[in-house]
């Protein structure tokens, strides 16, 4: 099979999947996405491995899951001996570089360590999860955070040439917009999330960072390379360019999915994470009707953007030799389940849009079609690799290659179930519930038909998704249903068990030691 030459991974930032008209929105028309899908394979059943911006992209960046890497918050750096797409992909000659966000933590202190500083090649490529930080920008400069940064961010310089003064133009521009009376209104606060934006649409992150990107693909050249191309948005601030803030109004909103019963008697941790702030916000009147317009603005102005980036590539020859991949990182609650944010297992916060588009023909079978398979986020690496001819890494890879499923060949030992999980210790839910920092966490896997959650300490969720789809009904304290949970229980623990923890031997290496046993002199047992 051919090798593809060059991948341009995009994520979005907090997209939900059912914020796509490829995925069934009546309202939000996102065509150039859908047009990728067309071309490609949709997958629609496809999970991120932690409902949490950083720990999701390390899932994402090394096909192993949250706690094998380590990194299981945002600001929980990436042990330093965790192998990224950098380092699989470098050697083979392929320049692998991030325009956008990865919202992921230096290793300061196994740097320190090693001796290692930021200012080195090696050392630059480290700090930035082994991505060549092109234009790494997490998207979240608030003026005391960008002083105690060092006050410096190539998009404000980027602003100041365009004309937008002063110390902050990514906080007093791009995420605020104008009061009544000529008063600045800080994106920050959601009931300024229908106002435009103080910043023209061409100069707004979306339309900076698309650019980047096509700049970044033509330096390249005839090398081959990697662009993961992370949008910051249409994640919080919720505030969007004119003419996007008000393109979708109250008839273009999807049903709030939540019931009163919800909030009866609920799980401890989720009736938790519905008393944060954020959950409080978004179940107030109101409030979703003022993100909303935004939020699905925000959406459209990307797909916008991409329909240009895509023809780039189709005119410059490219998009012959490059895999394409669409994603997000995690949903958004956006007031379903009574929550604000994400963080937690239902459908809205966990499941991803996933489209993938293979150029070589191998995959023309399966071109316009989706794929009712259980994926998940840690199986983008093995893609990867698999599509560029890298060595194999099963012994450290704990996601499998989709590039069978692009070709139309389902597995017959394909996984039965999609696996997530949290470390919520850092949030005020913990400290509501009263839970140690070791305890705070919680899993899901999600079968054909059940999802089954366990936290430590409290009593399971699970949810009958054939008959319940919305989530409304946990049956997680249910007498008819203890002999699930104790299957889904047993799947879990089976699915824990196999984490890849011995990662710097593989398998093979493994039997040659013990193939080679004896042969050194050391004789242990003989009589």
């Amino acid at each position: 099979m051919t090798k593809i030459k060059n991948i341009l991974f995009i994520m979005a930032d907090q997209l939900r999947w059912d914020y796509l008209s490829c995925y069934g929105h009546k309202h939000l028309h996102t065509p150039n996405i859908d047009k990728l899908a067309a071309k490609g394979v949709r997958f629609d059943r496809a999970y991120v491995q932690s409902p949490v911006c950083g720990p999701s992209r390390a899932s994402c960046y090394t096909g192993r899951t949250v706690f094998s890497h380590g990194s299981t918050w945002n600001r929980v750096p990436l042990p330093i001996g965790e192998l990224t797409l950098g380092d699989y992909l470098r050697p083979l000659g392929v320049r692998t570089a991030v325009v956008g966000k990865t919202h992921m933590t230096p290793d300061a202190e196994g740097m320190a360590r090693l001796g290692l500083t930021a200012d080195t090649e090696i050392g630059c490529i480290i700090s930035q999860p082994g991505f060549e930080p092109y234009e790494r920008d997490d998207g979240l400069h608030p003026t005391p955070l960008l002083k105690k940064r060092g006050g410096k961010l190539r998009y404000n310089d980027y602003l100041r040439m365009h004309g937008y003064a002063g110390e902050n133009p990514w906080n007093d521009f791009a995420n605020s917009a104008d009061g009544p009376d000529g008063e600045v209104l800080s994106g920050w606060y959601l009931r300024n999330s229908n106002l435009p934006a103080r910043v023209k649409e061409e100069h707004s992150e979306t339309a900076y960072m698309t650019e980047r990107a096509r700049e970044f693909i033509e330096e390249t050249g005839d090398t081959p390379w990697l662009c993961h191309l992370s949008f910051i948005k249409p994640h919080w601030p919720y505030i969007a360019p004119a003419p996007y803030h008000d393109m979708y109004g109250a008839e273009t909103f999807k049903d709030v999915i939540r019931s009163e019963d919800e909030r009866r008697d609920p799980n401890p941790v989720y009736g938790a994470f519905m008393g944060m702030k954020v959950s409080e916000s978004f179940s107030t009147q109101g409030v979703r009707e003022t993100v909303l317009p935004a939020y699905m603005g925000l959406i459209k102005q990307i797909d916008d953007h991409l329909g240009k980036l895509f023809a780039y590539l189709e005119e410059s020859g490219k998009a012959d030799d490059t895999m394409i991949v669409f994603t997000s990182d995690h949903g958004d609650y956006l007031g379903d389940h009574w929550m604000g944010e994400k963080e937690l297992f239902h459908e809205v916060s966990v499941r991803v849009p996933l489209i993938v588009y293979d150029p070589r023909p191998e995959a023309d079978a399966t071109r316009g079609t989706a794929c009712a398979e259980l994926v998940e986020a840690i199986d983008l690496v093995p893609t990867f690799l698999e599509a560029t001819g890298a060595p194999d890494a099963s012994h450290r890879l704990e996601g499998r290659s989709l590039c069978g499923l692009l070709r139309g060949e389902t597995p017959d030992d394909w996984r039965t179930a999609a696996f997530s999980e949290i470390d919520y210790s850092f949030y005020a839910a913990r400290q509501t519930l009263g839970v140690g920092v070791a305890d705070a966490r919680g899993y899901m896997l999600r079968s054909e038909r059940w999802k089954y959650i366990y936290f430590t300490g409290f009593p399971p969720q699970l949810f009958d998704l054939e008959n319940d789809p919305d989530e409304y009904t946990d049956l997680g304290r249910s007498a008819a249903h203890v002999d699930v949970r104790d299957t889904m229980k047993d799947m879990l623990l089976e699915r824990l068990l196999k984490r890849r923890n011995r990662v710097t031997i593989t398998d093979q290496g493994v039997v040659e030691v013990r193939s080679g046993e004896g042969k050194g002199g050391i004789l242990i047992g003989n009589w």
